[in-house]
């Protein structure tokens, strides 16, 4: 099967669940399900599992709203004349605690925390079945599967709000205070050890679970943000089996999903269908698999055309860079398998503007001369040359320059570019690394984080309204603090 179908009939009318401050987690089934019987067999476990990646995919998150957040709030994206008010709030930071689509991706992200805990409180019902039912290794694979999509889940609150409440079960439904950043971070890093030492290779598991490749990426980045360069490069240099695309645009069509240089990826499928409650109701609920996603139409130069590169972002890629043309249309592009080209006229927005440039990541144009409306391209979370590029983050940080060069060029060599000398220094190497991050994952939700962190967003979004010690993080949502009555405004992130 080309992708994982999230089993549909578990989500539709089994699990309802609520938010940090409201109950935690009901199962509204009263025919057969309940929590004390639930998990008698293995398609039960499974399916709990399956539950779990679900929210990653709704309109709050991956579906919609992970890409208007990040890219415009990164300078990544300008945008048009008829790009809606509530999307243009990320690039001008005027959002506010009651902001919906903030409220969205922190519901959203809890709601897939406590479909996670709902697998993990149970390990006591799950060791309990017979091996002839479940072996050992099948066990441990359904629980590190949840506590890897549970660091998912922490790591997205984490880095938009800082301290949020840490709950790892149900024993609460008042709502939890804000628990330190520092807490939430290691439990991220335990359920990712837990996860390394118990999922499968890529090879071994079905196309779009998470396998062991993608816990030691994803460790070693979150041991990246934490400092501990060391410990991140060793969990990196663990990591086999992947490489990269010769052609970098490989990275960004539907037929090349899940493929050498993908380590973690959302997955979608058109082919499944599109349910109505996705658009009307879902951007948070989970209640089933959501199938597409909006960037096509959203971002399509033929199409809404809400945004576009912004020119910071095209000015940073060096002449002869085929990441531009792998990344970019611009006018004398062909698309539709060559057989049509785009003209002045496709690059002119509603307001009357021209524009140089439209994106070509995640779009269909490459093979149609349309975008539909709904799109099953996967997003990309984490890729190898990533990967590559945060080793040579931390070689350079430990002090083997040399090393990290290499690893820069192994991605620059795939955009055909030549490589960088050997003989750079720290300072150097870590502005090739700054300015290679930036052209390589361009429109890939990384940037905002890495600015963030290397203390330099402040000069970069200068004059777009971002205010240093405050829009490094949302606000938190007005509904948690107006339910939860462990979290009052006193609370509040600084400057809301």
């Amino acid at each position: 099967m080309k992708k994982i179908k999230l089993l549909a009939m578990f989500l539709l009318g089994v699990i309802v669940i609520h938010s940090c401050s409201e109950d935690d987690l009901s199962l509204v089934n009263p025919n057969t399900l309940s929590p004390d019987t639930f998990f008698s067999s293995k398609e039960q476990v499974q399916s709990a599992v399956n539950a779990t990646y679900v929210n990653l995919q709704t309109t709050g998150l991956y579906g919609r709203l992970m890409w208007y957040m990040l890219d415009n709030m990164s300078g990544e994206n300008s945008g048009n004349e008829q790009q809606e008010v509530d999307k243009r709030t990320f690039a001008e930071y005027t959002f506010t605690s009651g902001n919906q689509f903030i409220a969205d991706y922190y519901d959203n992200c809890y709601r897939g925390i406590n479909k996670c805990n709902f697998v993990i409180n149970n390990e006591d019902k799950i060791r309990e079945l017979q091996s002839s039912v479940m072996t050992d290794q099948e066990k441990n694979k359904a629980l590190a599967e949840a506590r890897f999509l549970r660091a998912q889940y922490y790591w997205l609150l984490v880095r938009r709000f800082g301290d949020v409440p840490l709950r790892v079960d149900g024993s609460t439904p008042e709502g939890l205070p804000r628990a330190p950043k520092e807490s939430v971070i290691q439990l991220i890093i335990e359920d990712l050890q837990f996860a390394k030492n118990n999922l499968l290779s890529k090879g071994a598991e079905q196309k779009g679970r998470a396998t062991q490749g993608a816990a030691l990426a994803f460790l070693g980045k979150v041991l990246l943000y934490e400092g501990r360069y060391s410990d991140a490069l060793q969990e990196f240099n663990r990591i086999s089996g992947y490489g990269l695309y010769p052609d970098y645009f490989d990275n960004f069509k539907e037929e090349t999903e899940n493929g050498i240089e993908s380590i973690w990826e959302i997955q979608y499928n058109t082919s499944l269908g599109v349910r109505d409650e996705q658009w009307n109701n879902g951007a948070v609920s989970g209640t089933g698999a959501n199938h597409v996603h909006f960037r096509g139409q959203d971002y399509g130069l033929l199409n809404w055309f809400n945004v576009y590169p912004s020119d910071d972002l095209r000015s940073a890629f060096e002449s002869g860079d085929n990441r531009f043309q792998g990344s970019f249309y611009v006018v004398g592009d062909s698309y539709n398998n060559g057989n049509n080209t785009f003209e002045d006229a496709d690059f002119v927005e509603n307001g009357g503007n021209t524009r140089p440039a439209a994106w070509k990541k995640y779009q269909s144009y490459y093979k149609g001369v349309d975008e539909n409306q709904e799109s099953g391209i996967n997003p990309r979370v984490i890729r190898y040359a990533d990967v590559l590029l945060m080793m040579a983050e931390c070689e350079n940080e430990v002090g083997t320059q040399a090393a990290a060069v290499g690893l820069i060029n192994q991605v620059r060599a795939r955009a055909g570019l030549t490589g960088l000398a050997t003989s750079l220094s720290k300072n150097q190497v870590f502005d090739a690394i700054v300015n290679e991050r930036k052209v390589e994952l361009a429109g890939e939700q990384v940037r905002f984080d890495d600015m963030i962190r290397w203390g330099i967003i402040g000069s970069e979004l200068s004059g777009t309204g971002f205010q240093v010690g405050k829009h490094e993080l949302f606000p938190i949502p007005s509904n948690e603090i107006n339910t939860n009555v462990n979290i009052g405004s006193e609370d509040q992130n600084p400057g809301y």
